[in-house]
């Protein structure tokens, strides 16, 4: 990646997830299905250990297969009691995210207050990121515009994904910054020529952000 200080940032992108939203799927299943929340969450995370299948199959999701296709599959798999969990999880979605991160809607109103595109591109599936916007519909307003890869069959860290971005917002990757929880997605966005950095909390993200010239 160029030195960011050389150039100019036009706009900043963000994910959605653990950047602009609290995602808490512990907490959430904890109330609806307390007798199975340690084998899909052990040791208090998802994904890591992913003994359910949660994190496998939401993230095929994420890519842009549907719920109805996958299920068969995922019932075989994991069997009819995480199956219907699964299913319960993905129909409240909304209860997985708790609020916005504190500081993010200031720091999405500072930006565009002072004339950055703002932006979103997340991992997400076409079938549970409305229950988002309809929890949360300030995003609506705060950003630009949003691409969700399980729209477009695109993902994070492909880099079409972010190429289709920049093409769509007419935006140019060495004026772009973008913020992500994963370093795996910001990699991704450095091999096309963005800047990035991974995202911590908002404060963190306004120092980065004064780090290539933006102060707020």
């Amino acid at each position: 990646m160029t030195d960011a200080k050389n150039f100019e940032i036009h706009d900043v992108m963000f994910d959605y997830c653990r950047v602009l939203l609290e995602w808490n799927c512990r907490n959430c299943l904890q109330k609806q299905f307390p007798h199975l929340v340690d084998t899909i969450c052990p040791n208090g995370t998802f994904g890591k250990d992913d003994l359910a299948g949660f994190y496998e199959f939401e993230d095929r999701m994420d890519g842009g297969e549907l719920l109805k296709d996958l299920m068969p599959e995922y019932e075989r798999r994991f069997g009819s009691e995480l199956a219907e969990a699964f299913r319960w999880y993905c129909a409240h979605y909304d209860q997985v995210l708790t609020r916005m991160m504190p500081g993010m809607v200031e720091l999405l109103n500072d930006l565009r207050s002072a004339g950055y595109g703002v932006w979103g591109l997340t991992n997400w599936s076409r079938e549970t990121f409305p229950l988002a916007l309809r929890k949360f519909p300030e995003l609506s307003t705060l950003l630009q515009g949003t691409i969700i890869s399980g729209v477009e069959h695109l993902h994070k860290p492909e880099p079409e994904i972010f190429e289709l971005a920049m093409s769509r917002f007419g935006l140019q990757a060495e004026h772009t910054v973008f913020f992500d929880d994963k370093p795996a997605n910001i990699d991704g966005a450095h091999a096309v020529g963005m800047h990035g950095f991974v995202f911590t909390t908002a404060d963190q993200a306004r120092k980065d952000l004064a780090s290539i010239g933006i102060e707020l």
